[in-house]
């Protein structure tokens, strides 16, 4: 008789966590971050709770760890490597049409169902949990927010920004009026609004003549 081959215990880990990634997901985009438990989320994966536990502590921390993997496979989906984060902003020389390209695909994401109810659980959550707040923009935000900093310097040093123009403050100006609209529900997220926001902050950040 040929030898039994012995199971790939890495390869059902790997299983085990995306079918909990998924099932988190799932149940946050369906009944909202409250009413998703643990519970749940092992009925869903087809898993023992003590499974989950064995390697997270809370919910909040399966969530966050199931959007960094779905960002990762949105990330190689644009052409960056594993582990890798999306390529950093366009810069064909026209600032103004580089930054409205990456807010109007930024607006497309925040209106996107799959990851809109686990953005806002995690921002939600990140509030009330200073620890899960700080793993939330170390790990999410700031990554994204350093693709704007190395642009808007290469703004500043082609001359289409002012010089004495502080990259992150500056890119707060493009970033803060959308998440602040998206967050609050105040208006609609359009396109529209995302060219408005970038004609509003370039006419504040274009050198003074």
């Amino acid at each position: 008789m040929a030898p039994t081959k012995a199971p790939d215990s890495s390869r059902r880990s790997d299983r085990s966590r995306r079918a909990i990634h998924d099932a988190a997901l799932a149940l946050v985009t369906e009944v909202g971050y409250r009413r998703t438990t643990i519970e749940g989320i092992a009925a869903r994966a087809g898993v023992g709770k003590q499974t989950i536990y064995r390697w997270w502590p809370s919910k909040a921390a399966v969530l966050m760890d199931a959007f960094l993997d779905l960002a990762g496979r949105a990330a190689e989906e644009v052409g960056a490597g594993p582990g890798e984060t999306a390529p950093g902003i366009p810069d064909t020389g026209d600032l103004v049409a580089d930054l409205k390209l990456v807010l109007r695909a930024t607006v497309d994401e925040l209106n996107d169902p799959t990851l809109e109810a686990p953005t806002r659980a995690l921002t939600a959550e990140g509030v009330v949990d200073a620890k899960l707040g700080a793993e939330f923009v170390h790990k999410l935000l700031d990554p994204q927010l350093a693709l704007y900093v190395t642009r808007l310097r290469a703004a500043q040093e082609a001359g289409d920004v002012r010089a004495d123009a502080d990259p992150r403050i500056a890119l707060e100006l493009l970033i803060g009026p959308l998440m602040h609209r998206w967050l609050l529900r105040t208006l609609p997220l359009t396109h529209a609004y995302a060219d408005e926001i970038v004609d509003y902050a370039i006419g504040g950040l274009a050198p003074r003549t």
